[in-house]
């Protein structure tokens, strides 16, 4: 039963098991591109050296192996966007928005997925489109603020968070910016003391405080801070970022004659800096702003030769630089004039200047409405192709899940039926042993009871032979025969439980009973046995007296009595373990023979053990009989034969 059911598990093992295909030199090269764009990204591009990385980038980004591999792929993106956004905005973006689409769907490859949002937040923010800056810079700030184990360094995600705050307070999302810059200020213990977001940082915490109105507790200790910070590295930090930070403190506090002090320090540090690019929109924003505020603050103090002063230095940069500055620049500008001339009493040039100044607030409400609206639709547009990401996200998650679930039912319902063929194949088996073992005990209990009729027939013919001494008064010849006879009948005892008897023993008896036999008969017949050379007989095993039946019957029915030259012969033959059995008599007359119709009881008995035999071995059994030319018959047994058996009982 054990060799079918192993059968059965080698058949079904290919179902369950599946090969891993090795590593090869794909994969190795893919090991090698990582190790190459981790060194690459690690680059600072300058004059030198911005071209050829540049053309590494592009080399990466037509190489098969890196565009099979997302995260090499979207890397290559973003450093090719990050590489183009100075000089080329256009290409920056399309480098980044294909960078997001790898990488946007699922949750996976958010360290990328952050850079990336933040890239584009800085390139709305350049355009300038407010909104979607602040969208973009929202989304790259909500996966640092989300996921503590992100890998980013801590610079970079102090980026993200500063980039984030400072948009949202411009949007006036005060606590979303509080939030941000609150997170940001924790990571600065893990910075440079002396790097620009140290001050940022703090800069930016104080603006937004008085901005947006929240508790003053803690300004002191930023200010302190950041007096610190330009006290221990002068020649890193921008004193213009301590000055602006003490001017809100003092402005909050009315404090007119410091606010002025660090106005005139702003206004020193502005005007070299405009003197040296009176073309660049920051530096004339600067110091026009500044100016203007001197002039307020002047006029609060009431000093109005300064503050005309200071107002005249405004009015010429405007001329100079008109064109360079916002709305907020101008707006802020004609409201000091106008605080100026109505202080001194130009009724008349407050009121005009005033007018203007609501021009250009309506103007500047119009524009910035107008702006707003085409940013909305533009943002619109994203947000709903990003719902749309997420509805598809979820679709492919809910798919995912119920093919997932069928997948389950499916190897389920395959195991139940596996189970069930398993359960089934194992009772047939059950069932065809037992049935087996079953006919095969129907076998042995046939072979036993042909052998119980065999053993008294074997007895009768010796005792009728005994008979007929004892009837003559052959009484040397009857001890003889009696002597001899109970050997074999010992033998034949000492046998008669066995199951199965060496070939030596079964010819050792064969040999007695021919040796009795021929005493019976007078001697009027020879006989021969012989044995196969080479063959160790003790370990052949075939069930007993199977032979000695055809025997008797060449004895009795191939043997001319009458004739003292009647022979029988007895050759043994082992090959692919069947004993062939060939018994070959000296023929007798034909007045002598019997009638056709009659049948030897041992015969027929034996013949049926032979039948059993074959079908209990499942092997070939039979006997075959030929006439030879001289007129005598040739019987041969096929017999199945074991080997290092030990012998059962009945």
């Amino acid at each position: 039963m054990k060799q079918p059911f192993l059968y059965f598990c080698l058949a079904i093992l290919p179902i369950f098991s599946c090969r891993q295909k090795p590593a090869g030199a794909k994969t190795e090269q893919l090991l090698k591109y990582k190790e190459e764009i981790s060194l690459l990204s690690a680059k600072q591009p300058n004059k030198t050296n911005a071209d050829s990385i540049v053309q590494a980038w592009k080399q990466y980004n037509i190489n098969p192996i890196v565009l099979a591999d997302t995260d090499l792929n979207t890397k290559t993106k973003y450093n090719l966007g990050k590489m183009f956004a100075r000089k080329s905005p256009d290409s920056s973006k399309m480098f980044l928005q294909q960078g997001l689409d790898l990488v946007e769907p699922g949750n996976k490859f958010l360290e990328i997925k952050a850079n990336l949002y933040n890239g584009m937040g800085n390139l709305a923010n350049a355009e300038p489109s407010e909104h979607q800056a602040n969208y973009y810079y929202n989304k790259a700030a909500m996966i640092v603020l989300s996921d503590t184990t992100l890998t980013l360094k801590p610079m970079a995600k102090a980026i993200i968070l500063l980039a984030a705050a400072q948009s949202n307070k411009s949007l006036q999302q005060y606590s979303l910016a509080l939030k941000m810059n609150l997170a940001a200020l924790k990571l600065m213990p893990q910075l440079p003391p002396n790097i620009t977001n140290q001050q940022r940082v703090l800069t930016q915490l104080i603006s937004l405080i008085y901005t947006a109105n929240f508790p003053r507790k803690n300004v002191e200790t930023y200010l302190a801070k950041l007096e610190k910070l330009q006290a221990t590295y002068p020649d890193d930090f921008n004193p213009r970022f301590l000055y602006d930070s003490k001017l809100l403190y003092f402005d909050k506090a009315s404090n007119v004659d410091s606010v002025l002090k660090y106005s005139l320090l702003n206004a020193e540090i502005d005007e070299q800096i405009y003197g040296q690019n009176p073309t660049e929109p920051t530096a004339a924003g600067n110091i026009y702003t500044t100016y203007t505020n001197i002039v307020t603050n002047y006029v609060k103090a009431k000093n109005y030769p300064d503050a005309a002063r200071y107002l005249k230095k405004a009015n010429e940069v405007f001329k100079q630089s008109g064109r360079l500055l916002e709305y907020e620049d101008l707006i802020r500008g004609g409201e000091a004039s106008s605080s100026y001339y109505a202080a001194i009493g130009q009724k008349d040039k407050a009121l005009q200047t005033a007018t203007e100044v609501i021009a250009l607030q309506k103007e500047n409400y119009e524009i910035e409405n107008t702006q707003a609206v085409a940013e909305m639709g533009a943002l619109y547009q994203i947000q709903a192709k990003d719902n749309s990401i997420e509805r598809l996200n979820e679709d492919i998650k809910l798919n995912t899940l119920k093919l997932e679930r069928n997948k389950l039912t499916l190897v389920i319902t395959a195991l139940i039926i596996l189970i069930l063929l398993i359960v089934i194949f194992l009772f047939y088996s059950i069932y065809k042993q037992r049935k087996l073992k079953q006919e095969k005990e129907n076998v042995q209990l046939q072979q036993q009871l042909l052998r119980t009729q065999m053993e008294p027939h074997f007895i009768f013919n010796t005792l009728s032979a005994l008979q007929s001494f004892i009837r003559l008064d052959e009484k040397d010849e009857a001890i003889k025969y009696l002597n001899q006879f109970s050997r074999l009948l010992r033998s034949s005892l000492e046998l008669s439980r066995e199951k199965l008897v060496p070939l030596n023993q079964e010819i050792e008896t064969l040999e007695n009973y021919l040796s009795l036999q021929r005493m019976r008969y007078s001697n009027i017949f020879n006989f021969e046995i012989n044995i196969p050379e080479n063959e160790d007989l003790e370990m052949i095993m075939l069930p007993p007296m199977l032979i000695q039946p055809f025997v008797e019957n060449s004895i009795l029915h191939g043997i001319n009595l009458s004739d003292k030259d009647g022979f029988v012969n007895v050759n043994f033959s082992i090959a692919d373990q069947n004993l062939t059995v060939s018994i070959t008599d000296s023929g007798k007359a034909i007045s002598e023979n019997i009638p056709q119709n009659h049948q030897s009881l041992s015969g027929i008995i034996s013949k049926e053990r032979l039948q059993l035999l074959g079908k209990e071995r499942n092997q070939n059994a039979g006997i075959t009989q030929n006439k030879t030319t001289t007129g005598g018959t040739v019987v041969s047994l096929n017999i199945p034969i074991s080997q290092n058996e030990s012998m059962g009982k009945y």
